[in-house]
């Protein structure tokens, strides 16, 4: 689909690819794609599923390492606006967060502070499948260093629905993951999302 496409960083930057073609290292000193970002979860296996994710614009730091296997910690209080109820749990680790109630970079650097090493911010609008939200700096000057990534509303509802479902304090993640090595047809994107 149109909202999925882009350009991808080769010799030919005119040619436009289908998404799941798409990965594009645009810094030497770390992974980091050129619109998209992907992620896998690994378990719980009902939400198995490659999600796509847009970087912050212009703040968050960018993926250095691949995390083969981390967790996906949903914050206590979702919108992270202020100290985590279990943010014991999102040290080392990376916090699934909620859009509204401050800014993109607050719950940034509210997650940095309880030592998480990304954050994903879901849309707060559960029926949203299909528009991405730009993160941009707020004009408090702050700064933070860990990537902060958005998701798409309906996939952000999806996961936390199924850890509740299963009783789960987090889902494991695969993160960054580069769809050019996976094969077509072990390519799942979530069946709610329109392609």
């Amino acid at each position: 689909p149109a909202h999925l496409k882009t350009q991808v960083c080769d010799l030919n930057l005119n040619q436009l690819v289908p998404w799941r073609f798409l990965i594009c290292t645009v810094s030497l000193s770390g992974l980091r794609i050129h619109d998209y970002l992907y992620f896998q979860v690994l378990s719980p296996g009902d939400i198995r599923y490659i999600f796509t994710a847009t970087p912050a614009k212009d703040f968050g730091g960018i993926f250095h390492t691949r995390y083969e296997q981390i967790h996906l910690v949903p914050a206590e209080p979702s919108e992270a606006c202020g100290e985590l109820s279990n943010g014991f749990f999102i040290q080392d680790q990376i916090a699934l967060v909620e859009r509204g109630g401050c800014s993109f970079l607050s719950k940034t650097r509210v997650v940095q502070e309880h030592g998480g090493r990304a954050v994903i911010i879901s849309d707060n609008a559960v029926d949203n499948d299909s528009f991405y939200v730009e993160m941009i700096q707020d004009s408090t000057q702050r700064t933070a260093d860990i990537p902060a990534l958005f998701l798409l509303g309906r996939d952000g509802y999806m996961i936390r629905r199924s850890l509740e479902q299963h009783g789960l304090p987090w889902a494991i993640i695969s993160i960054p993951v580069n769809v050019t090595s996976i094969p077509t047809f072990e390519l799942l994107q979530p069946p709610w999302t329109f392609w």
